[in-house]
């Protein structure tokens, strides 16, 4: 069994799936956040959960150029789909299979998330659209018939795996989960059972408690690797177990430094968890003026200045706010720090 810095765990070779978002390099596209398996543990968040809409990474989508416009971003290598479950919504998931393959190629690999029973025309379906991976979630509602759509989608020529949360009790599971996959030529993924706003509630009435330093579940990471060290023996098994901190600080901090390293302006710092730093002037009356007098009076490179519209204020470096708020008293200067998401969320804004 190998560990990674980071906490995670394999034995056997990882999925192609697995490495590209290791690298920040997948594309997440939620396709609806419709579902039928109602399982406890769902962290979905509140304007996620049971609503027919699609996101892409951070941003509602309203239109497939965002889709695509995301995705070069990002630099994308690939796009993992999720849900709810998009084969709830198969025409759309098929759609968006072939968009991005038809505009990044075959190489930009795809892989998806499922609870359904898939019969074989609707694997045929996502395998003639371009999808690579396909990861089956087993629950109590489908763990008996689930097999026979695994077994079907490894003959059509799909990579398929088990994707699965860790229960601090589940260790026996695990070892069944895992040798039967490995059987059909598939492999496991295991994820430290976490808590959210969603699911906190269920998990505590079930009598789960937080781990200290994470939100993880106590008792899950345990679990998941008694269950690995027991499946080294085994040698076609591949197991995957993916840390709840990983989720949160690895991952998306991959995602998030690969995109900001990618479309940072010339005037944005990108920070080591992937952040963006700047200076930001908020004003009353025309923006456009105000930068066209600063670039003029200050010297200032024009492009180390630009109008933000969205956010109705003038964007410049952290150096070039600084100075400028020594002699502009009647402007309003601060150095902010922001996700290079969609939703631009702030982190840290400083007045000067």
């Amino acid at each position: 069994m190998q560990t990674t810095r980071e906490g995670n765990a394999y034995i056997g070779e990882l999925a192609r799936g697995c490495e590209l978002c290791m690298q920040g390099a997948k594309l997440v596209l939620f396709v609806t956040g419709l579902c039928r398996e109602g399982c406890y543990y769902c962290p979905l968040s509140e304007k996620r959960r049971g609503k027919d809409v699609a996101w892409v990474n951070e941003r509602l989508v309203k239109s497939d150029a965002e889709v695509i416009a995301e995705a070069l971003r990002m630099r994308a290598e690939g796009a993992g789909i999720t849900g709810g479950d998009p084969a709830l919504k198969l025409e759309r998931t098929l759609h968006y299979i072939q968009l991005l393959k038809s505009k990044f190629g075959e190489e930009f690999h795809i892989h998806m998330y499922t609870a359904t029973c898939l019969d074989e025309g609707e694997l045929q379906k996502l395998k003639s659209a371009g999808l690579d991976e396909l990861r089956f979630h087993i629950t109590q509602k489908n763990r008996t018939q689930v097999w026979e759509s695994i077994r079907k989608a490894k003959r059509i020529g799909l990579e398929v795996g088990v994707e699965i949360p860790a229960f601090p009790d589940g260790e026996e599971e695990i070892v069944e989960i895992a040798t039967r996959v490995a059987s059909l030529g598939g492999f496991l993924n295991l994820n430290e059972l976490e808590f959210s706003d969603t699911n906190a509630q269920a998990l505590r009435s079930r009598g789960f408690s937080l781990r200290g330093d994470s939100y993880a579940v106590v008792g899950s990471r345990e679990a998941a690797l008694k269950a690995m060290e027991r499946l080294e023996r085994f040698a076609d098994a591949r197991v995957h177990f993916c840390t709840s901190r990983y989720k949160d600080a690895g991952q998306l901090r991959q995602r998030l430094l690969r995109t900001a390293l990618a479309s940072a302006k010339p005037y944005e710092e990108v920070t080591e968890e992937g952040l963006l730093l700047k200076g930001v002037v908020y004003a009353d009356g025309d923006l456009e003026r105000l930068r066209l007098r600063l670039v003029r009076e200050f010297d200032i490179p024009p492009h180390l200045i630009a109008v933000d519209k969205e956010k109705r204020r003038l964007e410049t470096t952290r150096e070039i706010a600084r100075e400028l708020a020594k002699y502009l008293k009647e402007l309003r200067f601060y150095i902010v720090e922001e996700y290079p998401t969609a939703d631009r969320l702030e982190t840290e804004v400083v007045p000067l």
